[in-house]
């Protein structure tokens, strides 16, 4: 099934939620769209963050990737993955967010030919999956705890603050989210911050005391030394490798040690094959290989097949305040119990708001065979 044409739409964020009024952090991000469209009329629309200007995002789509990929069969994942590693070796560099979701389109196409759910193409391994709440850079601890508190109501019975610093800070933020939520709410810890090695271990320690379930990348994913001394010196799981670009890098993290649980995004991680290939490694090593939120609904609803097509992936983390990260979807993601399904129909099965698309649009192109 040929790949025909491709459509990007370059979007503005809502600017209530780049200013942060809504709370949580900043988001200084533009969005662009790409809608694929291959055979008898089969589309898949996937999104990219686009950092600071979706300009940069939809020139190196339109002049360098859909290049590669215009005229290709749904079926060259593995083939145009490889391309685009080496593609980008030789002197491309483009930015590590825009492989993974064309990956994502061309395994959603398949899919669709196919007439089953993403999850179900991809293999099944479960139909759902626990949902933790993640919080993001809030100014006080209130803000965290009352996030907690909500997610409770709502059947979520875990959730993850990410503080900025300075680390005595995210300390204290710890104890009180800790002290509100109680001892039944799991509680992850991923500070925003750079923490020295002996900064991260008073963290750690803290959080071993507090009973929190995991410490995620409290410094950079290339400070290998600095991984495997944290984790020598604490018995709370370290959860690393968010931002390695891709399974090639990740291995060499995972093997050295350090690090007891491996992530794999799937739009930073290039795509679905490559979060493929990293659960897989982190499986033969005996780690778990969680998924972390991408900051867009569309991606965040891939993660959710994904994961319920891995089997060492245990939860779902579900970007907060929600309808924050939602566009370009028409509806929340549909969660009960605490728990979140990727649903019954062809492919991703999401629900676009292109009403939304064209009110946030600021440019659109066409690319064609």
């Amino acid at each position: 099934m040929k790949i025909t044409k491709a459509e990007t739409w370059f979007c503005r964020r809502d600017p209530k939620f780049q200013s942060g009024a809504s709370g949580g952090a900043a988001f200084p991000w533009d969005m662009v769209l790409l809608r694929l469209t291959a055979g008898e009329g089969y589309e898949s629309t996937v999104s990219f963050l686009a950092s600071k200007s979706g300009l940069a995002t939809e020139e190196y789509l339109h002049e360098t990737i859909l290049p590669l990929v215009l005229g290709r069969d749904t079926s060259e994942r593995e083939v145009l993955w490889e391309e685009f590693q080496n593609y980008d070796r030789r002197m491309t560099f483009f930015p590590a967010f825009l492989p993974g979701p064309i990956d994502v389109a061309l395994w959603e196409l398949a899919s669709l030919e196919a007439g089953l759910p993403l999850f179900r193409y991809m293999g099944e391994k479960r139909t759902s999956l626990p949902v933790y709440g993640g919080g993001v850079c809030h100014e006080s601890a209130a803000e965290y705890t009352r996030e907690a508190e909500c997610l409770a109501e709502q059947g979520i019975r875990a959730y993850k603050a990410r503080p900025k610093g300075p680390w005595r800070v995210d300390m204290k933020i710890a104890t009180a989210l800790r002290k509100e939520a109680g001892e039944d709410m799991i509680l992850l810890f991923h500070p925003c911050a750079d923490y020295t090695l002996d900064e991260a271990i008073s963290v750690g320690r803290h959080l071993e005391d507090l009973n929190y379930f995991w410490l995620q990348e409290p410094f950079r994913d290339y400070q290998m030394t600095k991984y495997r001394k944290l984790s020598e010196e604490l018995t709370i799981l370290v959860a690393a490798s968010e931002t390695t670009r891709g399974p090639r890098w990740e291995a060499d993290v995972l093997m050295r040690g350090g690090v007891d649980i491996a992530l794999a995004d799937i739009s930073w991680e290039n795509g679905i094959t490559g979060a493929l290939k990293i659960a897989s490694l982190a499986e033969e090593l005996g780690l778990p290989c969680e998924m972390p939120g991408t900051s867009m609904g569309l991606m965040d609803l891939v993660n959710v097949h994904a994961a319920c097509a891995i089997s060492n992936t245990g939860w779902f983390e579900y970007s907060l305040p929600e309808e924050k990260f939602r566009f370009p979807l028409k509806n929340p993601l549909k969660i009960s119990g605490g728990r979140i399904a990727p649903g019954e129909l062809p492919g991703i099965g999401a629900e676009i708001s292109w009403d939304d698309v064209d009110n946030q649009c600021v440019s659109k192109r066409t690319s064609k065979i």
